[in-house]
């Protein structure tokens, strides 16, 4: 098949995975469903000048999306993934709350794929180049995240648990993905760019994976009796049917 190299294509390859995932009912759809909504924003983005370099861009957000299209066939094909998305993976057909699902996918994306793709279109001293869109790129994930948390409670009733324990939702869900992981994806695009050889990059980058996958180990298995058993309330009253959750999330 030929490899997709416009985002146009990309939002046709996550179009033909979230019908997979409904087909299957897997609850990997969820990330796939946000992600899409994701990329077009950014192509909205991009048409409307936002960014500094806009064609760059474009390949940026092209050279991202395919990290999780290559990663999402790799894995339905037997074939090796990075362990930060085998951890996330392997929790699509496991009961546990939408909101971790979904935490899953951003925590690998966005951790671990998100830095890879800055040093890769950016190497060595040109890393700084691209940090203003690189920044403008989180801004525009922000937006999306706002929005969907707000759409939460349409499939998860009980997310309410997480406010009543002092555990707000929208902190859950933007400190998670607009602090932390954008400063720590950052971090990583800065140290690869600047490594020399290969095997450096190799090391650093299994180092960084090793890392996101046990982060998302906590996210599938909370610490402490209170969040896990608060997690599992949510869980269990929430909409089950893959296609329904999308569904709602949309409308």
């Amino acid at each position: 098949m030929k490899e997709p190299v416009t985002i146009d294509e990309i939002l046709q390859r996550l179009d033909d995975i979230i019908e997979e995932t409904i087909s299957d009912n897997s609850y990997l759809g969820i990330f796939a469903y946000v992600y899409r909504r994701t990329t077009a924003q950014v192509k909205t983005a991009i048409e409307n000048k936002r960014f500094k370099d806009n064609p760059r861009m474009e390949k940026f957000d092209v050279a991202f999306a395919r990290f999780y299209i290559d990663a999402y066939h790799n894995y339905k094909n037997g074939l090796p993934v990075s362990q930060s998305w085998k951890t996330a993976f392997d929790a699509g057909k496991e009961k546990i709350a939408i909101v971790q699902h979904l935490l899953l996918g951003m925590n690998a994306h966005i951790n671990l794929d998100l830095g890879l793709t800055a040093a890769k279109m950016a190497p060595g001293d040109q890393i700084e180049s691209i940090h203003h869109d690189f920044l403008e790129i989180n801004l525009v994930l922000k937006s999306l995240i706002d929005e969907m948390q707000k759409r939460l409670g349409k499939v998860s009733p009980f997310m309410f648990l997480l406010d009543w324990a002092g555990m707000r939702t929208d902190e859950l869900l933007s400190n998670f993905s607009m602090i932390k992981a954008r400063d720590q994806a950052w971090e990583l695009a800065e140290k690869i760019a600047k490594l020399e050889t290969d095997a450096e990059k190799q090391v650093r980058i299994d180092q960084a994976d090793r890392n996101i996958a046990l982060f998302g180990n906590l996210i599938k298995n909370p610490p402490g009796k209170v969040l896990k058993f608060i997690m599992k309330i949510i869980g269990s009253v929430e909409e089950k049917n893959v296609k329904t959750i999308i569904d709602k999330l949309s409308g």
